[in-house]
């Protein structure tokens, strides 16, 4: 008899012990933990986190740390954490959210518009993913890469297109240009190829104008007459003789640092460099800034005419007044300098 007592006392503790991993398992991986009121909320998680840093994001997102803790440790979670941008949904089970952030890395979009230089554009990108813009910078900047597919630090700006892209938020600086390079090959199309070929200019070449083209005027409408005003020019071994690229070539020199030029004088035109179109003939080594792929098609498919001038036209700012000789551009060249002079505009 008390044999039998002793087993029934066993067996009822087997069974409470049972039943009280059972409900530890089932409120550890089946029961709803978060404690936002939001449909989800995301964690980021850089390449170099720990569980730790994983463990700070979600500790306010969660009503029973402890509980995700025993289950992580038990799926093998904080030994193996996933870097990446991972969305926790509202009612969502500790289970769940070890399955979404172990292996639901989810994309974000990328965006930059027109930037100026390398370096602007790496800060922009750096901040909408993990990589930093040095890392970035470096990458862009790298010489084997440049070197291996035909550019060089004036032209490494043109392999940037500017539009949105999907990437994972932990991407690297590497691994965003060798993206972006993927991008500028399937750009060049063989249609846009055979049309570069066609006008005698390389896809840089093409670019670099483009840049050119851009500056002039941000009216896709009328890109495609300026591009072609630049290719008659350079048909006719006429200097390209573009105001924007004297603005370049001031900006990096000590006494135009800060300065905004809203007005070409002569003395601009005097400028030493290699990007000033008045002295050189020719196009410029390298874009003067990043061009839509708007003035890049305009280019590619520039209008036939006779015009060689052009100059803002002050009664519709924006767009251009157009001249096939000397004598009626100098007479829409005084119409506008004079509007200039009446707003204030000296320099």
């Amino acid at each position: 008899m008390y044999i039998k007592k002793i087993l029934l006392a066993i067996v009822f503790l087997g069974l409470g012990v049972a039943a009280y991993f059972a409900y530890f398992v089932y409120s550890t991986m089946f029961t709803p933990n978060t404690a936002f009121n939001n449909a989800e909320a995301y964690i980021y998680v850089k390449s170099t986190d720990s569980y730790t840093e994983v463990r700070e994001q979600l500790e306010p997102l969660l009503k029973h740390i402890d509980k995700f803790d025993a289950l992580a440790e038990r799926k093998k979670y904080v030994s193996y954490v996933k870097a990446g941008r991972f969305v926790v949904k509202k009612g969502m089970t500790n289970n769940e959210i070890i399955n979404s952030i172990r292996s639901n890395n989810l994309p974000i979009t990328v965006s930059f518009n027109n930037q100026e230089s390398l370096e602007k554009l790496a800060g922009r990108v750096s901040e909408q993913i993990e990589a930093d813009s040095v890392s970035i910078l470096s990458a862009m900047k790298d010489i084997s890469f440049l070197t291996e597919n035909k550019f060089n630090q004036a032209t490494a700006l043109g392999m940037y297109l500017p539009n949105s892209y999907e990437f994972f938020w932990n991407t690297s600086g590497e691994g965003f240009r060798d993206r972006m390079l993927k991008e500028y090959n399937r750009f060049w199309n063989d249609s846009r190829i055979k049309k570069s070929e066609a006008i005698g200019l390389s896809p840089n070449q093409v670019i670099a104008l483009a840049s050119i083209v851009y500056e002039e005027s941000k009216q896709a409408s009328e890109q495609p007459r300026i591009a072609g005003v630049y290719m008659n020019r350079l048909k006719m071994g006429m200097p390209l003789q573009a105001d924007p690229t004297l603005k370049f070539a001031a900006y990096k020199l000590p006494q135009y640092k800060n300065t905004v030029i809203k007005r070409v004088l002569n003395v601009h035109k005097e400028i030493d460099s290699p990007y000033n179109t008045y002295k050189n003939l020719g196009l410029p080594p390298g874009l003067i800034a990043m061009p839509d792929i708007s003035a890049i098609d305009a280019v590619l498919n520039s209008e036939k005419h006779k015009y060689l001038y052009f100059v803002a036209d002050a009664k519709r700012l924006g767009f251009h007044k157009f001249a096939k000789t000397l004598t009626q551009h100098n007479a829409n060249a005084r119409e506008y300098h004079r509007y200039l002079s009446s707003q204030g505009i000296n320099r």
